[in-house]
């Protein structure tokens, strides 16, 4: 089997690492992927965002599977554009991507489903918003409704700044991109977070491991929200039955809800959970694997990927043996550049890699790197790489992801040192 994913960040690099991996699978092809993903895979250039020309590369190279990375092309219809000439796509259509492309329209499917969430009023207008954050109170959130670069999300005590991220994404300037059509206004959701990623094929579903993310930029969950600090799994403290408790109430209900509506989903529901005093409920969805959780869920898979993914794509999930997992742990930690997350520096040297690669146990995933004419890497992005560990327990794969951390090298460079403090025995 020939595989093509599509992307160029730390989740696309550990998805081409895990499809190498697999004796079904040949050959594996990404992008437009990055300098840093070449030693597991073929670096292809394309535009991601454009279907024709991702279903053309996939055609004209003989592949057997497209997987379809980030959420953007997603939304975009490039699942529908390769499915349309002939390709097996594990990605949801743009019509099943709203769940992400838009929170009112998950909001609304969840509503339809019974899947327990948080309350919520969609804005259209500041006066709209103001009233919302009077009802609910602080902490504030208010999310940009469509897709904002990572930038759609505040959590906040203070009203005005709530009413400023709130007037930005109306206006357009909290992503850069066109105003959005609305805010969503959520009353907050108490107790930890957990992610679990849900395979469907648009009827059943088979649920990965959870994981859990850090998404403040810095120690302690201070500072301003990102794309993802770090992650490991599993997760000990986790409910007995939670798994379990989100397929009955979550995925399945809502796979149920997109087929009713016609619009049947397949690919990866991303559910964002919050496990709260009053019980599990649904922060977000997600219609792709996220980052940087994606780096700890697969490297503790130990059922070939390549053929897990095809079943979804082919709607045969229920032919699928049951999953089998690493009964170790994986932590991942996130070196950002400097700037990040408002201004990113680019240019910087990135070094070191070759010693960081070289940490037993450790393995580096590129996302914001660029290759210059004399060869050295630097950075030409906000979250430049993931450093991962996997060992026997959450002590040993963190000790495995902090030895490849300082062995690179980098100008300014952000990363959080309390990733899997707690859960590793070592407070926090």
């Amino acid at each position: 089997m020939r595989v093509l994913v599509v992307g160029s960040g730390a989740r696309e690099h550990a998805l081409a690492v895990a499809l190498g991996a697999d004796d079904d699978v040949e050959e594996v092809l990404v992008a437009p992927g990055g300098p840093g993903m070449t030693d597991v895979a073929e670096v292809l250039a394309v535009d991601p965002l454009d279907g024709a020309a991702v279903a053309a590369l996939a055609t004209a190279r003989d592949v057997d599977l497209v997987v379809v990375g980030p959420e953007a092309p997603l939304v975009a219809g490039v699942a529908d554009a390769v499915r349309a000439a002939g390709v097996d796509c594990f990605g949801p259509s743009a019509a099943a991507a709203r769940l992400e492309g838009s929170k009112a329209f998950a909001k609304e499917v969840m509503a339809a489903a019974g899947v327990p969430t948080a309350m919520a009023h969609v804005c259209t207008d500041l006066d709209q918003v103001a009233a919302a954050l009077d009802a609910f109170g602080a902490p504030h959130v208010v999310k940009d409704d469509g897709l904002a670069a990572g930038k759609g999300v505040v959590v906040t005590d203070d009203r005005d700044a709530a009413l400023a991220h709130a007037r930005a994404c109306l206006e357009g300037d909290a992503a850069g991109a066109a105003g959005a059509r609305a805010v969503v206004v959520e009353d907050f959701l108490d107790g930890p977070e957990v992610s679990l990623f849900v395979l469907c094929d648009g009827t059943d579903v088979v649920p990965l491991v959870p994981a859990q993310d850090f998404k403040r930029l810095r120690d302690g969950d201070d500072g301003p929200n990102t794309g993802g600090m770090g992650a490991y799994s599993p997760l000990p403290w986790a409910p007995e039955g939670l798994v379990d408790e989100v397929l009955g109430r979550v995925a399945r209900p809502v796979v149920a809800e997109m087929a009713r509506r016609g619009t049947p989903f397949a690919g990866v529901l991303y559910c964002g959970l919050a496990l709260t005093s009053r019980g599990v409920r649904v922060v977000e969805f997600n219609v792709r694997f996220g980052d940087p959780e994606t780096q700890v869920v697969l490297p503790r898979l130990r059922t070939p990927l390549g053929g897990v993914l095809r079943a979804a794509a082919r709607g045969r999930l229920a032919e699928l043996d049951p999953l089998v997992w690493s009964p170790g742990s994986a932590v991942v930690v996130v070196l950002a550049a400097a700037g990040y997350p408002d201004a990113p520096r680019r240019g910087d040297v990135v070094g070191g890699l070759a010693e960081a690669s070289a940490v037993p146990g450790a393995a580096v995933l590129h996302a914001g790197t660029a290759a210059r004419e004399d060869g050295e890497l630097v950075t030409a992005g906000g979250r430049v790489l993931s450093l991962v560990g996997v060992g026997p327990d959450a002590h040993e794969a963190r000790e495995t992801a902090y030895a490849a951390l300082a062995a690179v090298s980098l100008e300014g460079g952000q990363a959080r040192t309390d990733i899997a403090a707690a859960v590793a025995g070592e407070g926090a």
